[in-house]
C-alpha cells in the first residue's frame, strides 16, 4: 500500500486489560476520539496481534478504532493458550468488548484470519455491524489451511516439508520455544 494513502499513526487513548472468562485476559486498545465512528480491528492469525501500524489504516479524527488482540495472541494472556480458544469463544469476545465499551453498531474490519472472524460475527451478530471491511479473505477450508502452511515451507526442516501442515502444528503446540 502506498504510504500516502495512510493516516499518521496515533497514541492509544486507552489501553486495557479485559478478563473474558477460561483464565484468558485479552489487550484492548483505543484510538481515535470516543465519540468518533466505531471500528473493531480483526488481525490475521495464526497467534498474530495488533500493531502500531494497524492504527494508520485509519483517520484518527474520524474513527474510534477498538484493537483487539484475540485469545492467546499478540498481548492478550495467557500467550499462546489453546484451551478455550475456539471461534465461537473469539466471537464471544468481541461482542462482550462491544458491549462493555458501550458500543451500539461498529464497522468490523478484519484481514485474513480477522476475515473469517468478521463473517461469522456478522452472521451471529448482525444487530450489532454497521458494516464489513475485509481483506486477505481467508474462509478457512482445508485447501487454504494446506496453501497456507505449504508457505511455511521454507521456514520448515527439509525432512518436514512433506507435510507441512502437520509439522506447522507440531511446531505450535510442541514444548520447544
Amino acid at each position: 500500500m502506498s504510504s500516502d494513502l495512510l493516516f499518521p499513526a496515533c497514541q492509544p487513548r486507552c489501553v486495557r486489560q479485559m478478563a473474558v472468562g477460561d483464565g484468558h485476559i485479552l489487550h484492548v486498545e483505543e484510538c481515535g476520539p470516543a465519540d468518533g465512528f466505531p471500528v473493531v480491528f480483526l488481525h490475521g492469525g495464526p497467534g498474530g496481534g495488533c500493531l502500531p501500524e494497524h492504527r494508520r489504516l485509519f483517520d484518527p479524527a474520524i474513527f474510534r478504532v477498538v484493537f483487539i488482540d484475540q485469545r492467546g495472541a499478540g498481548r492478550s494472556l495467557p500467550s499462546g493458550e489453546l484451551e478455550a480458544n475456539t471461534t465461537p469463544d473469539l466471537v464471544a469476545d468481541l461482542d462482550y468488548v462491544r458491549e462493555a465499551l458501550g458500543i451500539s453498531r461498529w464497522i468490523v474490519f478484519g484481514g485474513s484470519w480477522g476475515s473469517l472472524l468478521a463473517l461469522i460475527y456478522a452472521q451471529i451478530y448482525p444487530e450489532s455491524v454497521q458494516g464489513l471491511v475485509m481483506h486477505g479473505i481467508f474462509l478457512g477450508p482445508h485447501e487454504e489451511i494446506v496453501a497456507y502452511a505449504s508457505g511455511l515451507g521454507e521456514l520448515l526442516p527439509r525432512l518436514e516439508q512433506g507435510d507441512p501442515l502437520a509439522a506447522f502444528a507440531r511446531r505450535i503446540l510442541g514444548e520447544q520455544p
